[in-house]
């Protein structure tokens, strides 16, 4: 069996002000350092035999907190890094829910229907991060792995493992550092684990619970 703990990486500055992120390499703000060096501590005492990350800071940096505490030296997998949010990146939510309020209306209510403009489809992002996945999963047989990515590409592997379409994407959960536990078995997928962030517990009080 191999098993892969996928997890979305810490705070940042737009995440807290609620503006779209997608390929702007916007770095780990103060709470964001703390939950990373809390989600390394998570995984002190689980030998992993590998550790890949999106190629953007946020995930970046949350990666290697994990490394350091396995001896290992993070691996860059494109397939993972964030969905690109065309002209919508560097903006706030409310200012997108006014000026494109058509595609954000079907972004909320119908999101596997919606290309970003100048962005990607959720479709885009199943295709090459499952490609990921899956190349990791053959290199590393029978062995314990974690990918850090973002907030959009864990709810699409998850719903993509469960045999759920892009439309149950707003029904998956996914908060900053959050961790999934993913096994792979006899060519099947088991969820284990969702949206693990007991390790924040010191935090208690300094982070926020929004899908964003």
């Amino acid at each position: 069996m191999t098993s892969i703990y996928l997890v979305r990486h810490g705070q940042t500055a737009w995440n807290k002000e609620e503006i779209f992120r997608g390929r702007t390499d916007v770095p780990l703000d103060e709470t964001g350092l703390k939950q990373a060096e809390l989600v390394g501590e998570y995984f002190r005492e689980i030998k992993i035999h590998a550790i890949y990350s999106s190629t953007l800071s946020r995930a970046w940096e949350t990666a290697r907190k994990i490394a350091q505490f396995n001896d290992l030296k993070v691996q860059p997998l494109p397939g993972i890094i964030d969905m690109s949010f065309g002209k919508w990146e560097g903006r706030p939510h409310q200012e997108i829910r006014e000026k494109d309020s058509k595609t954000y209306r079907q972004w909320v209510e119908k999101p596997h229907l919606v290309r970003l403009p100048g962005g990607e489809s959720l479709d885009d992002v199943r295709v090459r991060a499952m490609a990921a996945l899956e190349e990791v999963i053959r290199k590393h047989p029978e062995k314990t792995l974690v990918l850090v990515s973002h907030r959009v590409i864990c709810k699409v592997l998850i719903c993509a493992i469960l045999s759920l379409d892009n439309s149950h994407f707003w029904q998956i959960t996914q908060d900053t550092t959050a961790i999934n536990l993913i096994q792979y078995r006899k060519g099947k997928y088991i969820l284990s684990l969702m949206n693990e962030t007991c390790h924040l517990k010191p935090l208690k009080g300094q982070t926020r619970k929004v899908d964003f």
